[in-house]
């Protein structure tokens, strides 16, 4: 280590420790950090941009080949290049106008367009973290958003996959983005910033004002996909042969190889959404690794024990389950209430797929309601406990405050809000979609023809097939 570099660095947190010793120089230095921003920190910028990269991964390839593996060979094109082009479509509209609704100041429902096409954005133009005087390029932060606003509407298609026209679901795609994700966003995590909130109070999202805790997108993206994509599968309908005709998954390797994918990138999804890179980070880390080990093995073990065999398709969907459950709690809990989300959450989506799908009859064909909107469920409200400093959770910090400190933790008042924003995101999603999915389907039309659908999308919707055997 370079002595020099060592001396400055502890000159400096020297400095930082006299000031910090009296609280009018500390609300100084802290005005001076948000007046005139660090440079950001290399390593920072480094795993965001990795992080970015990794949770692209999730959707092309590892949402695609676990959708993909789960459908019927005459099917399987179809799906990859759903999940392909509405990356690509979603990308645009980020760029276009998805960033400037979702995290500029407007109201708390939705922000304004003054970034619309990354308006006065350059590569000098900085955004904030949840430290004080700690930022990242501004790049950066609407690259990693950008791959989030990906795979949400991604997810949504396995809810009614092998039965949906291929264009007017691009149409929804666009809509729903706007008039349903990007104001979802606002609302749960734009802020004004660590930095800036104590003079500009009120400057953010309605939910995030209540207090709610989404590390990672418990509510934005697994909640709202998952009530999104049974509304979708109720207007459209089942399957042709559904319960009569066998519709067994084609490639449970495919699907296997797409969970891993998952899995792997699902590290950016969960850790990177800390921002920076330091020990939440790590913790965001170390609990989406064993969250997720414990959910596979849940649903493996729920398996033999009622079945007497334990699956590979049930391993793979109980990990996708605590994915999921950790999502919100990723920086928050402790790495031992996280392992017991993992295999509660687990245990409920279990339940909701083998057992409330087949009692109420609806189609949702890779049960994107059964794993991804009920484990977002019991993670959005199990982050209200796990994240309980008494358990050995981080809490939350007090922004209002310069710098800030740790507020008071009440688990029965955060689980409220917890519930709330769960409410909220039901009731937000579910109504636009449903109003979405029913105007596109009485103009234009979302279901194939029979003819087509039991041809197969692959042909009759792209004109090709996934095998040429």
């Amino acid at each position: 280590m370079n002595f020099g570099h060592w001396l400055g660095r502890g000159s400096a947190a020297l400095l930082l420790a006299a000031l910090a010793a009296s609280p009018a120089w500390a609300q100084e230095a802290a005005a001076a950090a948000a007046a005139a921003p660090p440079a950001p920190d290399k390593g920072d910028t480094t795993w965001m941009l990795i992080s970015s990269a990794l949770v692209l991964m999730m959707s092309v390839p590892g949402l695609a080949l676990f959708y993909g593996g789960l459908v019927r060979a005459k099917n399987m094109l179809s799906v990859l290049m759903q999940v392909l082009t509405i990356v690509a479509i979603a990308a645009l509209v980020w760029v276009g106008w998805g960033y400037s609704l979702a995290f500029t100041a407007g109201n708390p429902f939705i922000g304004g367009l003054s970034k619309a096409f990354l308006s006065g954005v350059d590569a000098t133009t900085l955004a904030a973290t949840f430290s004080n005087g700690v930022y990242i390029p501004e790049y950066a932060y609407i690259v990693f958003q950008m791959t989030f606003a990906c795979i949400t509407p991604a997810l949504i298609v396995g809810a009614f996959a092998e039965r949906v026209r291929f264009w007017p679901l691009m149409l929804f795609v666009v809509l729903w983005l706007t008039v349903v994700y990007f104001p979802l966003a606002h609302m749960v995590w734009y802020w004004a910033g660590p930095d800036f909130l104590p003079n500009q109070p009120g400057d953010w999202g309605l939910i995030y004002g209540w207090g709610a805790l989404d590390f990672a997108g418990g509510t934005v993206v697994h909640i709202n996909a998952g009530i999104a994509g049974l509304v979708g599968c109720l207007v459209i309908g089942k399957r042709i042969g559904y319960n009569s005709e066998p519709l067994a998954p084609h490639s449970l390797v495919m699907t296997m190889i797409g969970a891993s994918l998952l899995w792997v990138g699902w590290f950016g999804f969960n850790a990177g959404s800390n921002l920076e890179a330091n020990g939440v980070t790590a913790l965001a880390f170390v609990n989406t690794f064993v969250a997720t080990a414990a959910a596979a093995l849940t649903w493996a073990g729920i398996e033999q024990l009622i079945h007497r065999k334990s699956s590979l398709l049930g391993g793979a969907t109980g990990a996708v389950a605590g994915l999921v459950a950790i999502t919100p709690a990723a920086g928050f809990g402790a790495p031992g209430t996280s392992i017991l989300l993992g295999a509660v959450a687990s245990a409920v989506c279990f339940f909701f797929v083998a057992k409330v799908k087949n009692r109420f009859g609806y189609d949702d064909s890779l049960d994107v309601f059964g794993v991804h909107c009920i484990g977002g469920i019991v993670g959005a409200i199990g982050t209200g406990i796990v994240a309980a400093p008494s358990l050995g959770g981080q809490g939350f910090f007090d922004y209002t405050v310069l710098p800030a400190v740790p507020g008071t933790y009440d688990i029965a008042a955060q689980l409220l809000i917890q519930l709330k924003a769960v409410a909220l995101t039901l009731a937000w999603s579910g109504g636009l979609s449903f109003v979405l999915f029913f105007v596109i389907d009485k103009t234009i039309g979302l279901r194939p023809t029979v003819d087509a659908e039991r041809e197969g999308l692959d042909i009759s919707s792209h004109g090709e097939r996934a095998y040429n055997l």
